[in-house]
C-alpha cells in the first residue's frame, strides 16, 4: 500500500517545483558575553536540489543573555531566498520543504508555530494569494539512540546497520510523525542515526516518500562523494552559522567591550548595532550567493 501510495504522489506531483530549505540557530559558549547568535537558512536554487543558497543573521540576547530558539528575521530572510529561487529556475516553489535543526523537542511547537507563519507572511508578501503548502521536518542527532542488526552477516563491514535503513515502529511516538533513519555508511563505531520529526505536512506525502526524500537530500552533500548523516541543507545551513560565527570572531566586536555594547535598553539601537555588525561579517557581493560556506 505504501509503494502504490508513493508511486500515486509522484504521478500528482513529480512535475510541481519544491523548494528545499534548511535553517540552523547557532549560540554562543557559555563565556562568550552578550555575543548575538548567528541564524542562517539556505534555499535550494534549482530543480534538483543540488545547488542553494543562504541568508544569514544575527539575535541578540535578552537582559537576561537567554538566546531565544527561533529566527527572528525568518520572514525576511525566505522572502530573498524565494526571490532568488524565481530569478534562477523562472517558477515560484510550488510546495516547501523546510528542514530545521538546531532544537529540542520542548521547543519544537513554538519554534513551529513562529516560523511556520514567518514563511507564510514571507510568501504573501511575494504575491497575494501565493500561499505553497509546507512541510516542516525537524532533524535531531542529539540523543542515545543506536541501531543494531540481528544477524552480523547483515550490517555494512564495520558492523552497522546498512545505510538507508529507517525505523518507524516500535521505538518512536505511537501519536507523531518521527522516524529514525541511517543514512551514512559507518566507518569505524557504532553509527547514531539521526531522528526526524514531521510536525507538519501540508503536501500530505505518503511516509515512505517523505523517508526516501530525506534519504536522498543526504546523497547531494558537496564536500563529500557518499552519504551524510543528515540532508544536505541542514548540514549546509549549520556550516552556514560555523562560517558566521567565524566572521563575527574576527571582526571588531570580538572583545568584551564590543560584545557588550551591542546589546542596549533600546530595542531600536540594538538593531542598529546588529545591522552594522551584519555589514561587517557578510561575504563579498561576488560570493554571497554562491556556496561560499562549503
Amino acid at each position: 500500500p505504501l509503494k502504490n501510495a508513493t508511486k500515486q504522489w509522484y504521478q500528482r506531483r513529480v512535475a510541481i517545483t519544491a523548494g528545499i530549505f534548511g535553517a540552523d540557530n547557532a549560540h554562543p559558549a557559555q563565556g562568550e558575553g552578550n555575543k548575538p547568535s548567528v541564524a542562517a537558512v539556505v534555499a535550494s536554487v534549482d530543480k534538483f536540489a543540488c545547488r542553494y543558497t543562504t541568508q544569514t543573521s544575527l539575535q541578540a540576547t535578552d537582559g537576561k543573555k537567554t538566546h531565544s530558539p527561533i529566527i527572528e528575521q525568518m520572514q525576511e530572510m525566505v522572502k530573498k531566498l524565494l526571490i532568488k529561487f524565481y530569478q534562477t529556475v523562472k517558477v515560484k516553489p510550488q510546495r516547501i520543504i523546510f528542514y530545521r535543526d538546531g532544537i529540542s523537542e520542548g521547543q519544537f511547537y513554538h519554534v513551529m508555530m513562529y516560523e511556520v507563519d514567518a514563511i507564510r507572511k514571507a510568501c504573501a508578501s511575494l504575491e497575494q494569494g501565493y500561499q505553497p503548502p509546507i512541510t516542516f521536518i525537524v532533524a535531531q542527532k542529539r540523543h542515545h539512540t543506536r541501531l543494531f542488526v540481528q544477524n552480523p552477516r547483515d550490517g555494512d563491514r564495520s558492523g552497522n546497520v546498512p545505510a538507508g535503513t529507517v525505523v518507524d515502529t516500535g521505538i518512536v511516538s505511537p501519536v507523531e510523525f518521527d522516524f529514525y533513519l541511517n543514512s551514512h555508511q559507518g566507518i569505524q563505531g557504532t553509527n547514531k542515526p539521526a531522528k526526524y520529526h514531521v510536525l507538519l505536512d501540508e503536501n500530505q506525502m505518503p511516509v515512505d516518500m517523505v523517508t526516501k526524500l530525506t534519504y536522498g537530500l543526504c546523497h547531494v552533500y558537496a564536500r563529500c562523494t557518499r552519504s551524510v548523516s543528515v540532508p544536505a541543507p541542514t548540514y549546509y545551513a549549520r556550516l552556514a552559522t560555523d562560517r558566521g560565527r567565524t566572521h563575527l570572531n574576527s571582526s571588531k566586536w570580538d572583545s568584551s567591550d564590543g560584545a557588550s555594547s551591542i546589546v542596549s535598553s533600546d530595542r531600536e539601537e540594538t538593531q542598529r548595532n546588529l545591522a552594522e555588525i551584519i555589514k561587517d561579517i557578510s561575504p563579498h557581493e561576488a560570493t554571497k550567493n554562491k556556496m561560499y560556506w562549503i
